[in-house]
């Protein structure tokens, strides 16, 4: 079976042509998305996956289940015409992941926050409920989802945009065209400007890298087009319309940005999954670019396989933010901390007035007033800079993607703010170079102490580029109990510890080790080249940050070695540890 699209396309965007010659049909493809599903209403069934494309794509009964669920509007959201929205639900456990290595290389150039997480995964919908008289229900209901590992919610709702229409006229064989043509295009490389066609029309974009400033977007320029392809830059392909998103609760963006922060149980109460997902999708994103690392739920409804584990009242609520539309949920989340009531998401025309947080004893139902819900008494003094200069553009007509630029700096430098000083805290627990010694083991991390950080804060804290007041030693013990610097503090040790391990090889490439080895015994000569092989193949494995002729200056000693070496014991070495 050949591929559609030769090697030859996919040269200029991959780290290597060897690489490419192994990608097999289907593997472009899966690189941005697993599958396409069409979910449609049956009288008898109820939802049903109607189609899954590619065909071979697999997934398990309970997937299925979740994602015919998942794709509908609650019936009580009555959302006539079309919708958009998305979703998010845990992968079966059990399941190899076939993709090419050099996705993974890929992933690593990633931001922190834009990483595939392989527990779960994204559904992307278009809904469309319109009247017709000649079916039993007296109504259309169909949905097309794409289903993807990559949390590029801007893209695939600019890219279902294109598609989906068509698809409700045309069906399956248009389908399979669209498929066909996403198995044209380049892997998601971050860094890069992607042209991606899709039905006539080129999505211009560019997936960002850990090598970015925070808050700065390169401009993907819109190019004249010479052939009659229209052409369509994407600003971003991961961000929300943050302030639309933040209106309806204006007035304690600082206090769900400590929420967030903190990993505390978040419900989102909202009229539709489109409001539901985004307004959940802006609170994760409002600590970038700090990872969240508990769970989120952009729609989550009472069929979903987590209902009964997030909603039990035998234990406290979890680490985890869900969107609900259902009113049954007011009923079920009512023991929840932190519930925020979301009517429809409307740009405010005017100025919001002043609201205060509500007492949770009065969210009785969904009919409840628009607001936030809690006891909760946020720990820093609130901003009130931020609230006049976005008041000020909504009095001037700002477009909301201006207030959004401003909402999303101030959030940036919030965070930032916060985590500078636990930064430079844990790169002072790295041993000094001076301590790595080529004969020894890597020096290990120094311990996390939690009252050394915290001595730090009165000459080095937050003030230094904060002017914020509050009691920001309560909100940094609280945070250190939290699943977020948990996630954070891991993947700032693995880093060091590589580095750390980095810095070990180089020393060693900087030693003589041949007449280090004339001086030993053969016993212990062979013990060397195995362990110099063991981290090759460690370094190579996990991409350690090493200068770039560190490995073969390695390489080369250990072939030194060996040929110093008798006959009998070169066979063996040369046979030993090698890929």
């Amino acid at each position: 079976e050949q591929g559609p699209g030769g090697a030859e396309a996919a040269a200029g965007e991959v780290a290597s042509p060897d690489q490419c010659l192994s990608l097999l049909p289907w593997d472009r493809f899966s690189a941005w998305l697993h599958c396409v599903c069409v979910v449609g209403f049956d009288v008898e069934l109820g939802q049903a996956v109607e189609v899954i494309y590619p065909p071979h794509s697999k997934l398990t009964d309970k997937e299925k289940t979740n994602i015919c669920y998942l794709s509908f509007p609650d019936s009580n959201s009555g959302c006539l015409g079309d919708t958009q929205f998305c979703f998010r639900f845990r992968r079966s456990p059990g399941r190899k992941v076939s993709l090419c290595c050099f996705l993974n290389q890929l992933d690593r150039d990633l931001p922190v926050y834009l990483k595939k997480d392989s527990a779960y995964y994204y559904g992307y919908v278009y809904f469309r409920q319109v009247r017709d008289k000649s079916l039993k229900r007296g109504y259309f209901q169909k949905s097309l989802v794409l289903i993807s590992k990559l949390p590029y919610v801007r893209l695939f709702r600019t890219m279902l945009k294109q598609i989906a229409p068509e698809y409700f006229e045309k069906s399956e064989a248009f389908l399979e065209a669209v498929c066909s043509e996403i198995d044209r295009w380049p892997p998601p490389v971050p860094g890069k400007v992607l042209q991606l066609p899709v039905m006539g029309v080129i999505m211009k974009l560019r997936i960002p890298t850990y090598r970015d400033k925070p808050g700065t977007t390169p401009i993907v320029q819109n190019m004249h087009q010479a052939d009659a392809q229209i052409s369509l830059a994407l600003p971003t392909v991961h961000e929300v319309d943050l302030f639309r998103c933040f209106c309806p609760v204006f007035f304690h963006i600082q206090m769900l940005w400590e929420l967030v922060l903190l990993g505390e149980p978040l419900v989102v109460m909202a009229p539709s999954p489109a409001e539901s997902s985004e307004t959940v999708l802006a609170l994760v994103s409002c600590i970038s670019p700090l990872k969240y690392c508990s769970d989120f739920r952009p729609y989550f409804t009472i069929h979903d396989s987590e209902f009964k584990e997030y909603t039990t009242r035998t234990q406290a609520p979890p680490s985890v933010i869900l969107g609900v539309t259902n009113p049954f949920f007011a009923k079920t989340l009512q023991h929840w901390p932190h519930i925020i009531r979301i009517g429809d998401i409307k740009l405010p025309g005017e100025v919001p007035k002043q609201v205060k947080v509500k007492k949770l004893k009065n969210l009785k139902t969904l009919d409840s007033k628009p607001g936030v819900y809690t006891s909760y008494k946020p720990y820093l003094n609130k901003d009130e800079e931020i609230v006049k200069q976005l008041q000020k553009g909504v009095q001037q007509k700002r477009p909301t993607e201006a207030q959004s630029v401003i909402l999303r700096r101030y959030f940036l430098e919030l965070t930032e703010s916060f985590i500078i000083p636990l930064e430079r805290y844990v790169a002072s627990l790295m041993p000094l170079q001076k301590s790595i010694s080529p004969w020894k083991s890597p020096p290990q991390l120094r311990q996390f102490s939690q009252d050394d950080f915290m001595k730090t804060l009165e000459k080095a804290g937050p003030q230094l580029t904060s002017g914020l007041k509050g009691d920001w030693i309560g909100l940094y013990r609280h945070f250190l109990k939290s699943p977020n610097f948990d996630g954070w503090f891991r993947s700032r040790q693995k880093e060091m510890t590589q580095k750390l391990e980095a810095l070990h090889l180089e020393a060693l490439c900087n030693e003589n080790l041949v007449f280090w080895s004339q001086k030993h015994t053969e016993v212990e000569t062979v013990d060397l080249v195995l362990k110099l092989k063991n981290k090759l193949l460690q370094a190579d494995k996990e991409h350690l940050p090493l200068k770039t002729d560190t490995l073969k200056k390695l390489q080369t000693h250990i072939n030194d070695i060996i040929l110093a070496l008798p006959d009998d014991l070169q066979d063996i070495l040369l046979k030993t540890g090698t890929k």
